[in-house]
């Protein structure tokens, strides 16, 4: 695939990558079920413990740079100045090394200041794969600013399979080293293990990167030579502009994401002094919450945050060249793809909870608990879509501090909520899943205000919001009882949740296209449009 050959339809790179993130996601609770059997509830809470710092840390340090570099250097191509885009990519590689290796090193000497003792050897496990990481969201970020989603894509899915095979690999065979020790000391190898898998996996992912820009290598030197502008960005000017960039982007996506190590701090301090509830006792049930409800619900997330990695270029592009009309014109069209997947998402999940558990984590302990948990963060899918996307806006405009102070008022509001929450009721677990929905609640709320005060950008409610709810409550009635009756006569979970979900998809489907929420020109502009479109006439659909 050229780099030169390249389409601006976003929402054709933006399914590629959601693709690619739903398989990983699939691929993420097939081995998650096996490795919760190997490592357990409490092994989940410790490796909960140390991902949540890690990922801090990464976000820090690297986690930004692909959306960040895409946008720099996707403003760049969209000007043609082929030589300073490269030189961006260059000086991108030096800081993440720089700044990666700093934040590795604090990871894994600073660890027994930063998570309980048991969960001190896993975060140095994940230490390495900071650094690791920084290289290869570079590649990724560049890759991302051509418009096109296919290299990322793939490494994704390598990465994930590596991580789930070396993850379940790696987890029994430490756990047994410590077979004859106790259950504790067996969870922790066992989530040492499951963060080695993590740390291989992105290791592949780096490699395979690697080896297709090589791939393309003389095809941007080419380009590079025959790039008249004679404006050349300094080396110090262009590390200036990636600090002024990505550190606002780090601060956004630091504060977004913070918020979730932070309420798993609070919960575990209030439960421990102020409850005088055993550490194991506070890992096994963080686990039930992190390692099952939340791993499922952000499933459908994941097709949010393809978009917005495959927007963000393509709206810097469209900005840097003055076309404000055409920018809203790509808001409209990625927040109502992104709403008609993110709502039958949230219903499906709402009333089909426990079943879903059950189906991907058959035979484990905790499935009421968990299925209960999921149902109240069914709500967050929209929410969290919703904000993920108009933050990927934002940024794409250049207005990158925005979400820093929305990310920053809902972080104060929401332990707000959650500390009185946990003290003076008895609500446990769902004292997070509330603080949870109130943040990104919130996020939703200030992120669109932005947006529609930045770009003039006026929603349609009703194609947007209302039509997709009203086909998907009717949806989630059908899925409902089709479950109910096909498991009370076939006493099978996986047979009634896959018809059910079957059924409820085509209902959907259905309804959205009689109600009008999509027309012709809609199912025109989608990838494959026109062969669609023509299956739907014939079909009297459209």
């Amino acid at each position: 695939m050229s780099l030169e050959k390249k389409s601006d339809g976003f929402i054709m790179q933006a399914g590629i990558l959601a693709m690619a993130g739903i398989i990983c996601r699939i691929i993420g609770i097939l081995y998650r079920s096996p490795l919760a059997a190997i490592i357990g509830d409490e092994g989940n809470g410790y490796y909960g413990s140390a991902y949540n710092i890690y990922t801090i840390i990464l976000l820090i340090s690297s986690y930004s740079i692909p959306a960040a570099i895409s946008k720099v250097i996707a403003g760049k191509l969209a000007l043609k100045e082929y030589k300073n885009a490269q030189r961006i990519f260059y000086c991108a590689f030096i800081y993440v090394i720089v700044v990666g290796g700093c934040a590795s090193l604090f990871a894994f000497f600073g660890a027994g200041f930063l998570v309980e003792q048991n969960a001190v050897m896993v975060l140095r496990v994940f230490s390495p794969t900071i650094f690791v990481s920084g290289l290869l969201g570079v590649l990724r970020g560049y890759f991302q600013a051509h418009k096109t989603m296919v290299q990322t894509s793939v490494s994704q899915i390598l990465e994930q399979i590596l991580n789930a095979i070396i993850s379940i690999m790696a987890a029994y065979l430490l756990k047994q080293l410590v077979i004859d020790r106790d259950p504790s000391t067996q969870a922790v190898y066992g989530a040492m293990g499951s963060a080695l898998g993590t740390g291989a996996g992105v290791l592949i992912a780096l490699a395979f990167m690697t080896f297709m820009y090589g791939l393309h290598k003389k095809e941007i030197k080419e380009r590079i030579q025959k790039d008249e502008h004679k404006e050349v960005l300094q080396y110090s000017e262009i590390f200036k502009i990636i600090f002024s960039l990505v550190t606002p982007f780090i601060l956004s996506t630091f504060i977004y994401n913070f918020s979730t190590s932070l309420d798993e701090t609070i919960y575990r301090k209030i439960l421990k002094l102020m409850k005088d509830v055993d550490v194991s006792q506070i890992a096994i049930w963080y686990g039930v919450y992190s390692g099952k409800a939340v791993v499922i619900s952000n499933i459908p997330i994941a097709i949010a945050s393809a978009m917005s990695a495959a927007m963000i270029p393509s709206v810097s592009g469209k900005y840097a060249t003055g076309d404000v009309k055409g920018t809203r014109s790509k808001v409209h069209t990625a927040i109502l793809t992104t709403m008609l997947i993110a709502i039958p998402s949230m219903v499906g999940i709402f009333v089909l909870a426990e079943p879903v558990v059950s189906f991907l984590f058959p035979g484990q302990t905790n499935i009421p608990l968990a299925g209960a948990l999921l149902r109240a963060l069914s709500v967050t899918v929209v929410f969290y879509s919703l904000s993920t996307l108009t933050n990927a806006v934002l940024q794409g405009i250049g207005k990158v501090t925005a979400p820093v102070y929305h990310a920053a008022i809902s972080l104060v509001v929401q332990t707000l909520v959650l500390i009185p929450c946990l003290i003076f009721t008895d609500w446990n677990l769902y004292c997070i899943a509330i603080a949870t929905i109130v943040y990104s609640f919130l996020m939703c709320i200030l992120n669109q205000r932005a947006v529609r005060k930045y770009l003039d950008y006026k929603q349609d409610m009703k194609k947007i919001f209302a039509l997709p709810f009203l086909a998907s409550v009717i949806m989630g009635i059908v899925a409902y009882y089709v479950y109910k009756l096909l498991f009370a006569v076939l006493k099978s979970n996986v047979v009634s949740l896959l018809v059910s979900v079957a059924t409820a998809a085509f209902v959907y489907g259905i309804l959205i296209l009689k109600l009008g929420v999509l027309n012709k020109d809609d199912i025109l502009a989608m990838p494959k449009g026109k062969k669609l479109a023509g299956i739907l006439t014939k079909l009297h659909l459209i």
